[in-house]
C-alpha cells in the first residue's frame, strides 16, 4: 500500500523571538535573539540568560481568554501553548473568529508533548518538605501532563482524542511523529500535534546542577561553547492527509516526509561519543522519506550548546552526510533551548525557511569548532533555494528524534509502506510485579541499586523478567506510559529546593525526574537503540501506549514491542507486555 502523503495544513508558535508566525520571522531574518535577562520567572538565578516569553501571566490570560477555565488556575505552560495552538487552527480553517468549527474538531486529534506541564501551579502550593503533604499537593494540584495537556484542548472544544508525549526534550517532535502515524493507520484524517514549555524553578536548578547552564549568550557549534541557555515557548502543527486537504480546499505549508526516532542508549543526560542514536534517527528518517543524504538543503541541528553535545550531533552528521555537511545551524541562539517545545518550535523555524527559501543564522558564533565546517552565520548569504530540510530533536535519556520537512512541490518520493489494517497482534508476555519488591541484585549493580529510586529499579525488574519470558533481547520499541513518572525523584528534588534553596542542590534526583528516565533506563540497560517513547495520559497511559505500539506494528516500522505501566501514584504499578505481529 502507497504511504499517505502528511502535510502540514496549519502551523502556531509562540517563544521570546515573537507572537505568531509574522514576528518570528521577522527576528529569525534579522538575527534578533529573545535571550536575556530573567523576568517573570520568580528565581535567585538573575545570572542565568534565559529566553522567557515576552508577556506576564496576566497578560497572557488577557490574550487567550480564560472563560472555559470556570475561574481554575491555569498554568503559564497552557496559557503559551492556547495562542500557538490558536494561530495554528486559524491558518489552517479549523477556527474562524473566536469559534472552532465543531465538526472538524471533533474528528481531529491533540497530542501534546510537554515534561514541565503544571509545575508552576505546584511549586506556588509547596510549602512543607514531608514527602507525604508533598505527594498529596502534587496530586492535588492537577499539575501532572494530562491535565496540562486537557487544559489547553478546553478552550477550544472537544478533540477527538488527545495525549501527551513526555520524552524531555524531544517531546514535541515525538508528538508529530506520533500524530503522523496514527493519521498513516487511519484512525484519524487530522492530528494537531507539537508541544509546550514553560520556565519551571524545578527545571531551571536542575539544569544548573548539571553544569550545562551557560552565564553568556549560548554559542552553539562554537569552540568556545560553555552550555545552553533555557527557553520557553510552544508550537503546534496541523497534519493531515493530503486527501484530507484537497477535501477541504486547505493550501499546505509543508510536507512532514520522513520522520523517525531512536534512543542514543548511553546515558541518562549525556551523548555518546559516535551520536548512535542521532545518526539512527536521521538517518531512519532519510530511509522512510525516500531521500538521498545529498538531497537535504538544511539542518536544523539540535544544537544546545554544551561541550557534550555538539562534538557528538556532529560526528552523527559526518557519519551520515560524510565530509560535505549541508548547511547547518542551532536556532537556540534565538530562543534559548525552549526543552520539550524544541521539536515543534524549530519545526515552525524549517517551515518558514522553505516558505522563504532562508537559512537561519547559528548566533553568537566567535570561533568554529577544530576541524568541524562553520554552521550558517550572518554574513554567509541567507537566501537559499530550499526543497527539504532535516530537523533533528534530542532529549535526555538519549531519545533522538529526526524530521524531514519537504516542500509540497517537490514529486513525492516517499518510500511504500505495508499497511495491514487487520492485523492480528500476539502477547508473547504480560508480567505484573507484585508489591513486594524483588531481589533487585538480580537486575542491576550494587551502584545502581542504591542510586536508583524505587519506581525506576521496579520496572526495570519486570520489564527484563517479561523479555526473558518471551524470549528476545532487544525489542524493536520501548514504550512507557505514566501518569506521573518518577514522582519519588521529583519529590526529593522539590524538597530540597524547599528546605536548602537554589543554590545547594544536587544533581540525582533531577536526572531521575523526567517521566521518560523509566524507558531510557530499560533501553540503557538491554542495549536498545530502538524506538522509544513515553506517554503520559493519565489513567488511560498504558491505552495510549498500546495505541503507538499497535500503529507501529501495523505500518509495519516495528516487529516487537515491549509495552508498560509504570506508576508509583497514587499506587504502585508495574505492568508491562511484549507484543508482536502475526
Amino acid at each position: 500500500m502507497q504511504n499517505k502523503r502528511i502535510v502540514i495544513t496549519g502551523a502556531g508558535v509562540v517563544s521570546a523571538i515573537g507572537i505568531g508566525k509574522a514576528e518570528t520571522l521577522a527576528s529569525l531574518l534579522a538575527g534578533r535573539t529573545g535571550i536575556g535577562e530573567v523576568k517573570y520567572l520568580a528565581t535567585q538565578h538573575k545570572d542565568l540568560p534565559v529566553g522567557e516569553v515576552k508577556l506576564s501571566n496576566e497578560e497572557l490570560q488577557n490574550l487567550v481568554g480564560t472563560a472555559s477555565d470556570e475561574g481554575r488556575p491555569q498554568s503559564r505552560n497552557a496559557l503559551i501553548a492556547r495562542l500557538a495552538l490558536r494561530e495554528a487552527l486559524e491558518e489552517s480553517r479549523l477556527m474562524q473568529g473566536e469559534a472552532t468549527d465543531e465538526n472538524l474538531l471533533n474528528q481531529t486529534a491533540f497530542i501534546s508533548g510537554t515534561t514541565v506541564a503544571g509545575m508552576d501551579l505546584a511549586e506556588s502550593l509547596f510549602s512543607n518538605p514531608d514527602p507525604a503533604v508533598m505527594r498529596d499537593t502534587l496530586l492535588a494540584s492537577n499539575s501532572d501532563c494530562k491535565h496540562n495537556t486537557d487544559d489547553i484542548a478546553r478552550a477550544f472544544g472537544q478533540f477527538a482524542y488527545t495525549d501527551t508525549i513526555s520524552t524531555a526534550c524531544s517531546s514535541a517532535a515525538n508528538a508529530i511523529e506520533f500524530g503522523a502515524n496514527l493519521i498513516k493507520v487511519g484512525r484519524f484524517n487530522r492530528v494537531i500535534a507539537g508541544g509546550t514549555e514553560s520556565l519551571s524553578r524545578l527545571h531551571l536548578n536542575g539544569f544548573n546542577t548539571l553544569m550545562i547552564l551557560d552565564h553568556e549568550q549560548c554559542r552553539p557549534f562554537d569552540e568556545t561553547r560553555a552550555g545552553l541557555n533555557l527557553g520557553e515557548g510552544a508550537a503546534y502543527l496541523v497534519l493531515e492527509s493530503e486527501e484530507s486537504a484537497l477535501s477541504r480546499g486547505v493550501k499546505p505549508l509543508a510536507v512532514l516526509s520522513g520522520y523517525a526516532n531512536t534512543c542514543d542508549a548511553f546515558h541518562q543526560t549525556a551523548s555518546s561519543s559516535d551520536g548512535e542514536g542521532a545518526y539512527l534517527a536521521m538517518s531512519k528518517a532519510l530511509q522512510m522519506a525516500g531521500l538521498q543524504p545529498e538531497d537535504i538543503d538544511y539542518i536544523n541541528a539540535h544544537g544546545t550548546g554544551t561541550p557534550n553535545n555538539d562534538p557528538s550531533e556532529l560526528k552523527a552528521m559526518h557519519r551520515v552526510f560524510g565530509d560535505k555537511l549541508p548547511p547547518y545551524s542551532s536556532t537556540k541562539g534565538f530562543t534559548g533551548h525552549t526543552t520539550s517545545a524544541s521539536g515543534s518550535i524549530e519545526a515552525v523555524f524549517c517551515i518558514l525557511a522553505l516558505q522563504h527559501d532562508f537559512l537561519p543564522e547559528n548566533l553568537n558564533l566567535r570561533n568554529g569548532m577544530v576541524g568541524e565546517p562553520l554552521p550558517v552565520g550572518h554574513d554567509a548569504g541567507l537566501q537559499h533555494p530550499m526543497s527539504h530540510i532535516l530537523c533533528n530533536a534530542f532529549g535526555f535519556g538519549g531519545n533522538d528524534s529526526a524530521m524531514i520537512f519537504s516542500s509540497p512541490s517537490v514529486i513525492n518520493r516517499q518510500s511504500s509502506i505495508a499497511t495491514d489494517p487487520v492485523a492480528r497482534v500476539r502477547i508473547l508476555a504480560h508480567e505484573v510485579l507484585p508489591a513486594e519488591d524483588p531481589d533487585f541484585r538480580q537486575y542491576l549493580s550494587a551502584g545502581e541499586a542504591r542510586r536508583l529510586g524505587r519506581l525506576l529499579k521496579r520496572s526495570l525488574a519486570v520489564s527484563v523478567d517479561a523479555l526473558r519470558k518471551a524470549g528476545i533481547e532487544r525489542p524493536d520499541a520501548i514504550i512507557t506510559g505514566t501518569e506521573w513518572g518518577n514522582t519519588e525523584s521529583c519529590g526529593l528534588f522539590l524538597r530540597d529546593l524547599i528546605c536548602f534553596g537554589e543554590e545547594c542542590l544536587r544533581p540525582t534526583h533531577f536526572m531521575q525526574a523526567t517521566q521518560n528516565t523509566i524507558g531510557s533506563l530499560i533501553a540503557i540497560n538491554t542495549g536498545n537503540h530502538g524506538y522509544n517513547c513515553t506517554h503520559c495520559n493519565g489513567t488511560a497511559s498504558l491505552d495510549a501506549a498500546l495505541l503507538d505500539a499497535y500503529t507501529q506494528l501495523q505500518l509495519g516500522q516495528i516487529k516487537t514491542a515491549l509495552v508498560g505501566r509504570h506508576d508509583a501514584m497514587p499506587e504502585m504499578v508495574n505492568e508491562v507486555y511484549v507484543l508482536t505481529i502475526e
